[in-house]
């Protein structure tokens, strides 16, 4: 897969469309097609800086039939198929004519680019390339950077007593042979962006181009002509303004400049050497660089020293630092479980209930936690070292509906039913609120089964009597006596078993077919209505 912003941004970057073609494993004549509505609108290479964001705007408007901004390449299982055909003209033929007979003849479409590149990685016996070096042109000052790791030695910390392995990061900028030394204990994504943040301040700018090696660190997935750079590495490279270039795997002529120095790092700089610390160790590298490093005779800078070299011709070259600082942050990937929470760390977050199952992306920083599914924001959290934070909005509304109906709710809820309603819940909300809350929202909950004008016509039979409970008036609204007239004071049992609780109304509800029933399964099953349990 080729992406066609990559065409336009290294083109925008300086590159030759020849050295685009080669490096993408294009024709020259596609690149030339995509590069034509950038050249007719009058962009030029080096100008005003342009996000990919602004490239992809673009390109749908000049190739509005492109459903996305990807080009696919014929794969290597496709020609697989073919590999009888093909072995069987190899060493008779050119590779030219065997890719012209396949087009011709078993009308298959694949670009000789990758059908040579099929034969040198599967066929042994096909014609090597010339092993002649050929040497690479030199490097424009302020143009380039090239990165590497390299494995310095065994340090046996003096205060612990543990011994660890030790990696320094090398950054060099091919012009003038300057170089940037950072020892580090690990290689994971938050040293490698820090390390890169320390190097642009210790050179006072950005080189425009950075050609690391294919370390997980920097690039997800390594690949010639389309290398997937990890979100941290390219939030980097977004913040300074830079491209990411990597070099090929397995290809240290790629990076020249950084592959030879490792040796006379580790001899010059590190051999014989004691650091009480690793901060110690670090600051040691910086003086190194600057009064070992970059003051010795240099020969292919015909014996100038690269400092020297750097500060009169290279330092005006790079791009300016920007003015608002890079904030590291750390990038991962996440599973959302059941309970609506992720891990980060040692913390749980929540995120919403709809992505339960998905796979999301985590932002983090000293500060916040941003969580993205397929690019787009969807949560953010202050961050917090270890423990949880949960946000209860991100629950399905039925999974909170007994935490959300707060005492508040309730008298909000039942001033719309009416004044006998609202008096009922002040009643029951007047002392020990949280106890009572669930007979409160129980009361409410019958305005589904029974509508508003009944449920306030049995709250005021049920405070007439004396008896606002939740029993009462569910006992009320079940034989349908709340427009019944007032009970006589003369002590009739039966108007009186319906108004002081559901267990005198068992005894006068019995000549009443299906009074007694709903009743007695509601005191089996703790009568509150419309509750969570």
């Amino acid at each position: 897969m080729v992406d066609i912003t990559e065409i336009y941004v290294h083109w925008y970057a300086g590159r030759s469309k020849s050295e685009l073609a080669a490096s993408l494993g294009l024709d020259r004549k596609t690149v030339r097609k995509y590069l034509a509505p950038a050249e007719e609108a009058g962009l030029a290479p080096g100008g005003p800086p342009m996000s990919e964001a602004d490239w992809n705007n673009r390109i749908r408007g000049w190739f509005p039939e492109l459903l996305n901004t990807r080009l696919r390449q014929v794969t290597w299982a496709e020609i697989d198929r073919h590999r009888d055909f093909i072995e069987g003209l190899l060493g008779t033929v050119t590779v030219s004519t065997i890719h012209q007979r396949l087009r011709d003849e078993h009308k298959f479409e694949v670009s000789l680019s990758s059908l040579r590149r099929w034969v040198r990685a599967t066929m042994p016996e096909a014609p090597r390339r010339s092993q002649v070096t050929v040497l690479r042109d030199e490097v424009e000052p302020g143009s380039e950077a090239q990165i590497d790791y390299g494995f310095l030695g065994q340090w046996l910390h003096p205060r612990t007593g543990k011994r660890h392995r030790i990696w320094a990061f090398v950054m060099v900028l091919p012009s003038s042979r300057h170089m940037f030394v950072r020892p580090v204990l690990h290689l994971h994504q938050h040293s490698w962006t820090e390390a890169h943040v320390a190097a642009f301040r210790y050179f006072g700018g950005v080189p425009r181009r950075l050609v690391p090696d294919n370390l997980k660190t920097g690039v997800d997935k390594p690949d010639l002509y389309d290398p997937k750079i990890n979100k941290a590495y390219a939030e980097l490279a977004a913040h300074y303004g830079v491209l990411v270039d990597p070099a090929r795997a397995l290809k240290p002529k790629d990076k020249p400049r950084v592959e030879r120095p490792m040796p006379y790092i580790r001899d010059s700089f590190w051999r014989g050497r004691e650091f009480t610390s690793l901060e110690h160790m670090q600051a040691e590298a910086i003086t190194w660089a600057q009064n070992v490093a970059g003051r010795r005779p240099c020969r292919p800078l015909d014996g100038a020293a690269p400092i020297t070299v750097f500060e009169a011709i290279e330092a005006a070259e790079l791009l300016p630092l920007p003015q608002t600082p890079f904030v590291l942050a750390r990038w991962s990937t996440a599973t959302v479980g059941p309970d609506i929470h992720i891990k980060v760390g040692r913390t749980l977050y929540s995120v919403p209930w709809k992505l339960i199952g998905r796979r999301v992306d985590v932002r983090s920083t000293a500060t916040m936690m941003q969580v993205f599914h397929d690019g787009e924001l969807v949560k953010t959290h202050a961050a917090l070292e270890q423990g949880k934070r949960t946000d209860k909005s991100d629950y399905p509304p039925e999974k909170i509906a007994f935490q959300m109906r707060t005492p508040i709710w309730c008298r909000s809820q039942a001033s719309e039913v009416g004044d006998a309603c609202r008096e009922v819940v002040d009643q029951l909300l007047e002392v020990n609120a949280l106890y009572r809350l669930r007979a409160a929202q129980g009361v409410l909950g019958l305005r589904k089964k029974y509508g508003d004008t009944r449920l306030e016509a049995a709250c005021a039979r049920a405070i007439t009597v004396g008896d606002p409970s939740y029993r009462t008036i569910k006992g009320i609204l079940i034989a349908g006596t709340e427009t019944d007239p007032e009970p006589e004071t003369s002590g009739d049992a039966g108007a009186a078993a319906f108004l002081h609780g559901p267990q005198q109304l068992f005894a006068s509800a019995a000549t009443t077919p299906g009074i007694a029933d709903q009743l007695r399964d509601d005191q089996v099953h703790g009568g509150v209505e419309g509750s969570v349990r």
